[in-house]
């Protein structure tokens, strides 16, 4: 007869009250170092890959600890059994047999919330990877003769280039670094915003340059918003215009250094020092971007001398 309570999944009734405690206790610091390890892991930054790979070590012995652990419990167990006793062993047997195809019990059900952050890592992942490979791929092509040719350029102008990373806010992320160097604490978020205001309340300046790629009409008011409402809260890339409302916004010249053309200055009206970016048709190969710049190293000018 069944008792209440009793685990019909566990081989209590054949194995004894010995195997059947050893059974629910390993069972349970299965569990227990499940929920360890995933409090563990939501510890550490996503980015912190150097703590990550800690952890991976760390996971990774905890677990063969604990399955080593369990393995001697029942070997031990298994010793202690009489000979006679066929079905104690055939049921420490089952439960051995169990422990090696069970090396870990089910992870805890993992939220929304994780499941977007573990998407947006593995996207951004995918996209580092495709950056490396058209490194590699431009070494010697348009990029790398790109790139030769606008260090040359603002190495005369004692200027280098500071990376900023292609994300879709490169253009914002420059202008960004830009005031920065001037002690001028506005970010990424409040430039769209504005940007994005600014060209709304000045529509008539900005929607003769903008057309729909498919028709070749200009755009319509609802196009606009859109595309007004696409800057203050998405990643999409900004071009000239943006340049011309935040030069405006911040009452500041921006001007962008190219290749195989003058420098374009917008905002001339402006008496300010201006800002400087770097504009890159070939970067990563993966279209165009923006880049700051900052005073060229001293270590870079003595290797040129």
């Amino acid at each position: 007869m069944e008792r209440p309570g009793e685990e019909e999944d566990e081989p209590a009734a054949e194995g004894g009250g010995a195997l059947a405690s050893l059974v629910r206790r390993q069972r349970k610091e299965k569990r227990d170092l499940q929920a360890k390890i995933q409090g563990m892991k939501n510890a550490v930054p996503k980015n912190d890959k150097k703590r990550r790979k800690q952890l991976t070590d760390s996971v990774a012995k905890l677990e063969a600890d604990l399955e080593q652990k369990h393995k001697e419990e029942l070997n031990k167990l298994q010793e202690t059994v009489p000979e006679e006793s066929k079905e104690d062993s055939a049921a420490i047997s089952m439960a051995s047999l169990e422990l090696e195809n069970t090396q870990q019990v089910q992870p805890p059900r993992i939220s929304k919330a994780q499941k977007r952050r573990d998407k947006k890592a593995t996207l951004e992942k995918e996209r580092e990877e495709r950056i490396a490979e058209a490194e590699i791929e431009n070494l010697a092509g348009a990029r790398h003769l790109e790139s030769q040719k606008l260090t040359h350029i603002l190495s005369t102008r004692h200027l280098e280039i500071k990376q900023i990373p292609s994300d879709g806010h490169c253009m914002y992320r420059a202008i960004e670094d830009q005031l920065k160097e001037r002690q001028n604490s506005w970010t990424v978020a409040t430039l769209r915003a504005q940007t994005a205001e600014y060209m709304r309340t000045h529509a008539d300046d900005f929607l003769p340059f903008l057309t729909n790629p498919n028709t070749g009409d200009l755009y319509s008011q609802d196009e606009f918003e859109k595309y007004c409402c696409d800057i203050a809260t998405t990643a999409a890339w900004g071009g000239q215009l943006e340049l011309r409302a935040l030069s405006h916004i911040l009452q500041t010249p921006i001007e962008v250094v190219q290749m195989d053309s003058p420098p374009i200055t917008v905002g001339e009206e402006y008496s300010r020092k201006p800002l400087i970016l770097v504009y890159m048709r070939h970067a990563y190969g993966l279209g165009e971007h923006y880049n700051s710049v900052k005073p060229l190293s001293e270590m870079t000018t003595d290797n040129e001398c």
